[in-house]
């Protein structure tokens, strides 16, 4: 039998789980996201086929496509160390047993989860054995692991995250094997240019400001880029790019900084978008504010470790189906 696999994607976002599935030959059938703005910007570049914009408790699940793999880029703050750690507490965090109760009626092959690294830890692991023991008692059997895009994808960013693949045959989940760990060839300024100028949007001019008075005495070198957080301005790890977060868009003077020829800046929307992985062709409606557009990427992933743990995936599905 000649099988083209199939993809359903819950919290579909911008569409970077999707696009790193559809990269390794998977064909994406169903998407589910509530965000307005993001719906935008997902049908801006995947078309209106197949998104459904909708909270998913008001989705009707009878409804949904059948699909060989679910997708699901859960809300990650209940579980981030950078949150108050409310879990399920969190209503947010109770939206992973959306994920199960779709899995219960379209019962795909394999589900893929990802979300902040601190979800095998989160309550000392009770939040993840609650997630594992609902997967299981639905029929799969689970492999998970944290994988961090400057070890796994070639990318200059400090970004580790959990992902979960969860098969409903056992076999399989013993077949498969999570990609292993690359050299990190990209450098920073190999995705920032500080010899050109940008939009004047992206640079700190107003001397007066507390927050310029501020970074100035802490954004020194040249050669880095720092962080800003709750602590304070930090210099980043690693000579790489300081985790990318949705903060960047709805809390001020969040997105990194940097000094190029022209003064201080924060990164642009473009070089946040490549530091993802995403291609160039990808991009955002006219209609996108600048805080929108900071907030979905923080949102979303790593697109080239999506696409080798995919690739991964396949190598299994090969040996059940003969793929077209």
């Amino acid at each position: 039998m000649t099988k083209t696999i199939t993809v359903g994607s819950m919290f579909a976002g911008i569409g970077g789980i999707c696009l790193g599935f559809q990269q390794a030959g998977f064909e994406i059938v169903w998407a589910n996201e509530k965000d307005a703005a993001a719906c935008k910007t997902y049908r801006h570049n995947f078309g209106d086929g197949f998104l459904v914009e909708s909270d998913i408790k008001k989705v009707d699940k009878i409804k949904i496509p059948k699909f060989d793999i679910l997708t699901a880029g859960f809300p990650c703050q209940p579980f981030s160390v950078a949150g108050p750690h409310k879990g399920f507490d969190d209503a947010r965090g109770n939206l992973f047993f959306q994920i199960v109760e779709v899995a219960k009626i379209v019962e795909p092959t394999i589900i893929f989860l990802e979300n902040v690294s601190n979800l095998i830890d989160h309550d000392n692991g009770r939040t993840f054995i609650t997630m594992y023991n609902a997967l299981s008692e639905i029929g799969y059997v689970l492999r998970y692991k944290n994988l961090s895009a400057n070890e796994y994808g070639n990318l200059p960013q400090t970004r580790n995250r959990t992902y979960v693949v969860a098969f409903k045959d056992e076999c399989m989940c013993s077949m498969f094997q999570y990609p292993d760990e690359v050299d990190l060839t990209t450098e920073i300024f190999d995705i920032i240019d500080k010899h050109t100028k940008q939009k004047d949007i992206y640079y700190y001019t107003d001397e007066s400001d507390a927050f310029y008075k501020y970074m100035i005495t802490r954004v020194k070198r040249k050669d880095s880029i720092y962080r800003v957080h709750d602590s304070g301005i930090h210099l980043a790890k690693n000579n790489t790019c300081p985790t990318l977060t949705a903060s960047m868009g709805t809390r001020a003077n969040r997105v990194p900084i940097l000094i190029d020829d022209f003064g201080y800046r924060k990164l642009t929307v473009r070089e946040c978008l490549d530091f993802q992985g995403f291609p160039k062709e990808y991009s955002f409606p006219s209609e996108t504010t600048i805080g929108q557009a900071y907030k979905q990427i923080g949102n979303s992933v790593c697109v080239p470790v999506i696409k080798r743990i995919a690739e991964q995936i396949l190598k299994v599905m090969e040996e059940n189906y003969e793929i077209q």
